[in-house]
């Protein structure tokens, strides 16, 4: 097989050199990157290393910035968390150029099988002057209405596409039921159950959430359901952390995790952890008919209201194991616990637990 010149891609972030650099941005522009410097690193769930680039007369013409990111697995868990890169990978090279969603440029992106990382190199959003959102930063009405404009806008292009079959141009996608599984089965076993639940985020949510064999078989029937639910492509971890607005107040996306699945999955983890509890039950009927009457404006044959809100119910699960199973090493605990405060409340008031133990006894009926 032929090896392109920027493989091997770094695991380490003194790797990254002016030379790779070179290789790498010039599978989409001309030019040479004479030296670069590290500004800063970030490290979450993944690693940011904002450089500053001298480049050569070419390389400007063509549309190199002078500041650049570069995000990666480079912390010592990175190689275990290969999966998330191959999906950050998939979304920005293989998803974005078809079916578009507001999200910084992207000037390379690839995955390195032999070292399990993946790299994205996209503009620093610094001289941009956007406002990244944040957990602790409750968002209002107008503000969620804009995102899930673009999510609807987005979900309409793969609604239910014979593309999503595995021979199709979104197969090598992971379903999303499929590759969260055995995470929750990870969290769910007693040890990894009860220190979760001892943290400030599980001390937040609900005790009738504490029950792990319930929750454990909640989530399995979930699965169950949304397999035969509709798919699209998603985002994959649409959460306030991962969002930005520009100065007109457009949405923008980071840090996607590609996949196949149903889109209410993603209106509802993107709803109920990103408004006030308070708030939530005003805006959350009303705000997911504006995502489904948006949809509907893109030829989308989307379930009626009642339906929808049904899906929402049951899939706000998804965003209770997220926020109280993610590690300190990948999200400030102040984001978790605020997160899983919201997501727990918002399963009460949905009877969520109980919308999924009626489906199940329905579906054993059925068998």
């Amino acid at each position: 097989m032929c090896r392109l010149g920027y493989f091997p891609l770094p695991v380490a972030v003194e790797e990254i050199t002016a030379d790779w650099l070179t290789e790498a941005l010039r599978q989409r522009a001309n030019g040479t990157v004479l030296a670069a410097e590290i500004v800063d690193v970030t490290h979450t769930t993944t690693s940011k290393v904002r450089l500053r680039l001298q480049r050569d007369a070419a390389a400007k013409q063509a549309g190199i910035p002078e500041l650049i990111i570069v995000k990666g697995g480079f912390q010592p868990q990175g190689r275990d968390l290969d999966f998330m890169h191959r999906r950050e990978v998939q979304g920005y090279r293989d998803v974005y150029p078809i079916v578009p969603l507001p999200s910084p440029k992207c000037h390379f992106a690839d995955f390195d099988a032999e070292r399990r990382q993946g790299i994205v190199i996209m503009e620093d959003l610094g001289p941009r002057g956007v406002h990244f959102l944040h957990a602790t930063r409750p968002q209002t009405y107008e503000a969620m209405a804009r995102f899930l404009s673009a999510l609807a806008r987005f979900h309409a292009r793969t609604w239910a596409s014979p593309d999503l079959a595995a021979v199709g141009r979104w197969g090598g996608l992971v379903d999303f039921f499929v590759s969260t599984t055995p995470w929750i089965e990870h969290y769910t076993v007693a040890g990894h159950w009860d220190r979760l639940i001892a943290t400030p985020r599980g001390v937040a949510s609900s005790v009738r959430y504490h029950d792990r064999e319930r929750m454990r078989s909640a989530w399995h029937s979930l699965a169950a359901f949304g397999a035969d639910a509709t798919p699209c492509v998603l985002h994959g971890d649409v959460h306030l952390g991962n969002l930005y607005t520009d100065g007109t107040g457009a949405p923008g996306f980071l840090d996607t995790l590609a996949c196949r699945g149903p889109a209410m999955l993603e209106v509802a983890y993107f709803i109920s952890a990103s408004v006030d509890p308070a708030d939530r039950r005003r805006w959350e009927g009303p705000l997911v008919q504006h995502y489904l009457s948006e949809a509907a404006r893109h030829a989308v044959a989307i379930p009626d209201f009642d339906e929808a809100m049904e899906l929402y119910a049951m899939f706000l699960v998804y965003g209770h194991f997220v926020w109280l199973a993610t590690e300190s090493a990948h999200q400030p605990e102040e984001v978790k616990t605020a997160n899983a405060a919201r997501v727990s409340q918002a399963m009460l008031d949905h009877n969520t637990l109980e919308k999924i133990e009626t489906y199940r006894a329905a579906h054993r009926q059925d068998e």
